[in-house]
């Protein structure tokens, strides 16, 4: 389960429990007793961090969204004047890891996400946090010449939700794609969006 590491906060160990818990056995898996056992904190200190289950939920969107903004390092992320090649390369590089060495953090975010779709206020949460990533693809999207960005960052976002979904826990399951199978897909995607090409 989630380790301590030095410098980790309890806030941020509650929540990267939480995280764990929800992707290995769901949102009935996840109380404030779960949390305290699998991080090997004194009964009662989850509650201290966070009272309720509402707070224990945006707790963990908010780390989600932390965690998944460190994704790609500084120099992974992708610049505008890197054109659609170093757009397609760095969308590939983080899908391709939500797929791998991330997998079980895309699990807990699906998780989230279903129960987001039944409380309005954690709803408000998983959205802001999500608009974090929307915002940057609008504006690196917009930069390759797009005549409708919102519509194309939609296009994109559901390309990666899908196969994202497909290869986690759909029928793709048992099937990752490449990082090059990736970036293929998304190159096509992006030139047919913005009538370019890549080199």
């Amino acid at each position: 389960m989630a380790a301590r590491t030095t410098g980790t906060s309890r806030a941020d160990l509650v929540a990267d429990t939480a995280l764990a818990l929800l992707a290995e056995r769901g949102l009935r898996g996840l109380t404030h007793r779960a949390v305290d056992e699998a991080a090997g904190l004194p009964q009662g200190s989850t509650s201290n961090v966070a009272r309720t289950r509402q707070a224990l939920l945006e707790l963990a969107v908010r780390r989600l969204a932390d965690r998944e903004a460190r994704v790609l390092s500084p120099e992974e992320m992708p610049d505008p004047r890197d054109g659609l090649e170093g757009l397609a390369d760095a969308l590939a590089l983080a899908t391709h890891r939500a797929l791998t060495r991330n997998r079980d953090l895309t699990r807990a975010r699906y998780e989230l996400a279903l129960e987001a779709t039944r409380r309005p206020e954690l709803r408000a949460y998983y959205d802001t946090a999500g608009a974090r990533f929307r915002d940057r693809l609008t504006a690196l999207v917009t930069a390759l010449g797009s005549t409708d960005p919102a519509r194309h960052v939609l296009s994109l976002v559901a390309w990666a939700e899908g196969l994202m979904f497909a290869c986690v826990a759909g029928s793709f399951h048992a099937e990752v794609p490449s990082p090059e199978q990736v970036r293929a897909s998304l190159r096509e995607l992006l030139e047919a969006m913005t009538g370019r090409t890549g080199r």
